[in-house]
This record gives C-alpha cells, structure tokens and sequence, in this order.
C-alpha cells in the first residue's frame, strides 16, 4: 500500500512537471496571425493552475507576467504597435512556445450567412462572383491574410474553433469570403498597412443563431431557447448554437471592427429582426469588451423571379435600414440596385466592398469629403395630388440611373398603393404623382422582394427601398 502511494506521488510529480511543457492556445493564436496595431491586444490560453506564464514580444522586447486561474485560464494584454512585422511572440510556463511571422496591422472579424460566407471561387456556373476568377489568380500578398474558422452549431459555450491562419495566395483564397477578400484588398491598398481578417460565417442561418442564451432570454415569448446539451447540434438553425460554437470562442479578440451580411434567413419575421438585431450587436460589445467597436452591414439584396413578390422581404431591408438609426457607431451598405432574379446570392461582391470602403474609411479612419452613403428618405409633404420627397445625403442632388417610374407606388386613405405616372427630381427633393390616387397620404420606393433600383445621389451611391407610412406589416 506504501509502495503504491509513493509510485502516485511519482505519477503526479511527472504529471505536473510534463504539465508545464504544454500551454494550451486557441487555435487563433498561431503562426501567421495578425495582431490590431496600437492597441492592447489580448492573448489568453490554458495552463497549470498557479504557474506563472510569461510572454515577451519581438517589437518592443517588453515581458508580461501572468498568473494562471484555478480553471487553468490565463489571459493578458500586450501593447502593440504601429502596423509591420513580421515578429515573434514567446510563451512560457516553464517552457517555449514561440508564435512566428506574427504581423501587425489592422483586424477585422465579418460574419453572417451564406453571403458572407460565399468565397471567391463562388458556385460554379449558377452562382458565380464577378472578379472572383482574376482576384484569385492574382492574390499574392502577405499582408492579407485570413483565419476561417470551421462550421460549428453547439449546445453550450465553447473555448476554441477550429481553424487557421493563411496567407492570400492562389491557393488559399478560392476559399476566402469574396466580400470579405475584397474588402481587405481594397483597405490594404488605401492604407498600406497588413489587413487580417477573422472569418466566421454559416450560410442558411437566421440571426438568433448568432446570439447568446442571455441575449435571447428578453425574447423568450418569440424565440424558443433550447436547453443546454454539451453537443453538437445539427440544427444550425437553432437558436444561440453558432453563439456557442463561432462566436463565444472568438469574444475578447482585439479587432477594429466587424463586418455583417446576414438576414435572408429571417425575412419572414421582420418585426422581430428589427428587435434582436440591436440587441445582437450590443450583447457582442459588450462580452468583446473592446468599446463600442465599429459594426457595419450589408442590407439583403433584391431577389425572386419578376413573377412573385414575397410580402415580407422589403420590410426586412426596411429594418435593417432603420437600425441605422438605433446601433451606434454602425452603418448599412445598400445593394437595391445589385440583386439577382434567381438567386439570393448576387455576384457584386466587390462592387459592395466598393461601397463598403468609403464608408469604414470615413467612420473609422477619419477620412474627410468622402462620399459614402445613398439618399435617406427624410420626410414628405403633400400638396393636392402631388407628394415631395425629401432626403439626407442629397446634398449634390439626385439623379436615376434610368427613367423607370414603375419603382414608385402611390397610396391614399384606403392603403391601396398605384403605380406612380409622374416622378421628378427637383435638386434633393423629388415629386410624385399618380393619376389613380387624387389625395395621395403614402409613397414607396422600390419595395419589393425583386426590384431593380435606381435612385441615386449625384456621388452614385444607391437609395435604399423605403415608404413613408407605418402601416401595419403583413402578417
């Protein structure tokens, strides 16, 4: 009995010390990774409970100390600075581990469905993105690169995701988010600095996928919470399963900012998407506690054959403009003129990126007299059978790409909305009449499933569908 427990003191002694040799890192703490310059970036991981973990950066030769959690948690921040690289981070608790090619520039973590989530390569022939061909064949820079993450549905919180930093090569990059690609190209170009971006995207899933059990518990009448199960769960769908699996292992990475391009999935429900996707974005802020990052998202595009018109998708795109309005620090690019007939998944994914760019560089970056947004309907006036249309960021004026007045309806007392016989740009204003509606109280623009847009700021920047009345959504 002595001799046995003599051989467990042994046993433990070598398995504490063997122990020491093994820090514990998530995955997005590799080789290859890129840090948010001038910042205090966190790292975290796991080893001994009590040891010391000690790191040391290559930049500035600075050491960090750090105690190790009861749960074998550690966590700390590192100062960073300006964009370069490539450098070396080394941890120990006792022995190496050296993180290589370790660059510094600026992070940004993009998110959502299928739209998001479509790399440069696309869909074959029935899908494809325009420019995807070319931007693969010529992705050879090392100041890009991507960490995407595995698809992960789970029924509790996780502490890593699968996945790994690469370099933009013609190897790599076909699978790269195409939206996500050229954004980073494009900023990398403007600012001469290496671009890392998280990719963490699943297409076909709603919005209450992407939102923890606490965010959801408010919506408890309207959202089914599933009981927590240490599993995978193979509904993606499911509510807070893609929070547990992609987002909860992610939270707390230094980032600039985030990029969205979500909400297909949740059309049929636009009231509530109005209420969970504030709610998402702050929930997010605040676990990240990296201050009111900024958050920008991509509106869903128009689609549906000419033929049908479903109901509710306009007012999804309604509810995504108005969170405009309700995030801070956000901002919306609007595609009403890029949407597809037979697909949810247009091929502009770079002209998005070109829009998206101005927007980041103005709110984010400081950058002055640049134009970055489309008309916003502001307020209307009535004057007999004639409707004026008022609007921000017209300031230049207005213009349409193509006389089509078939994108604005007209509505009196009755709600019955007319096709309009008359539309006039008058500066930043623009008029509207129907000959079928002689006291017209209502206008929309372009709010359908499928339309093609075409009203624009003199900048070129797309209006996003809109109506001036609050009249109840179709149920």
């Amino acid at each position: 009995m002595k001799i046995k427990r003599i051989l467990a003191v042994v046993l433990l002694g070598v398995s504490t010390f063997g122990a020491k040799a093994k820090i514990i890192l998530p995955n997005v703490f590799s080789n290859g990774m890129v840090l948010q310059q001038k910042s205090n970036a966190a790292i975290w991981g796991k080893s001994v409970p009590g040891l010391a973990v000690n790191i040391t950066t290559s930049w500035n030769k600075k050491s960090y100390k750090v105690k190790v959690n009861a749960d074998s948690t550690w966590r700390i921040k590192v100062e960073t600075p300006k964009a370069g690289g490539p450098y070396d981070i080394t941890i120990s608790d006792g022995a190496k581990l050296i993180l290589k090619d370790v660059l510094i520039g600026e992070v940004w973590f993009i998110s959502g469905q299928s739209n998001m989530e479509m790399g440069l390569r696309g869909r074959g022939d029935k899908e494809p993105i325009l420019g995807g061909p070319e931007a693969i064949a010529n992705a050879n820079n090392d100041k890009i690169r991507f960490f995407r993450s595995q698809r992960v549905a789970w029924g509790t919180l996780q502490d890593n995701l699968k996945g790994r930093w690469q370099v933009a090569d013609p190897k790599s990059s076909p699978l790269f988010s195409a939206l996500g690609y050229f954004f980073a190209l494009k900023l990398q170009n403007e600012l001469k600095v290496p671009v890392g971006i998280i990719q963490v995207a699943y297409g076909g899933t709603p919005i209450e996928a992407w939102m923890s059990k606490d965010s959801l518990t408010p919506f408890a009448n309207e959202v089914k919470i599933p009981e927590e199960a240490n599993q995978a769960v193979e509904k993606k769908g499911t509510p807070t399963v893609l929070f547990n699996g992609m987002i909860n292992p992610m939270v707390g990475y230094t980032l600039k900012g985030m990029l969205w391009y979500q909400g297909e999935q949740n059309r049929r429900y636009p009231a509530l998407y109005a209420k969970l996707f504030p709610v998402m974005v702050a929930d997010w802020r605040k676990r990240w506690d990296n201050g009111e990052f900024p958050f920008y998202y991509v509106q869903i595009a128009p689609y549906g054959s000419p033929e049908s018109f479903n109901a509710y998708t306009p007012f999804l795109r309604e509810a995504q403009l108005k969170s405009t309005d309700v995030i801070p620090n956000a901002g919306m690019v609007t595609n009403i003129d890029l949407g597809t007939v037979n697909s949810n998944h247009p091929p502009y994914k770079e002209k998005i990126a070109d829009r998206m760019l101005p927007l980041v560089l103005t709110k984010t970056y400081g950058y002055k007299n640049l134009a970055y947004q489309g008309p916003k309907y502001r307020s209307i006036t009535i004057k007999g059978n004639k409707a004026n249309l008022f609007f921000d960021y017209a300031e230049n004026g207005l213009k349409f790409s193509e006389e089509n007045v078939a994108n604005f309806e007209v509505a009196g007392d009755n709600q019955q909305f007319y096709p309009a016989t008359s539309v006039k740009i008058k500066g930043y204003t623009i008029e509207v009449i129907s000959n079928d509606v002689k006291k017209p109280v209502a206008v929309r623009y372009a709010f359908k499933a499928w339309v093609v847009g075409n009203l624009y700021n003199t900048e070129g920047f797309p209006a996003s569908s809109f109506r001036t009345d609050n009249w109840e959504i179709p149920q």
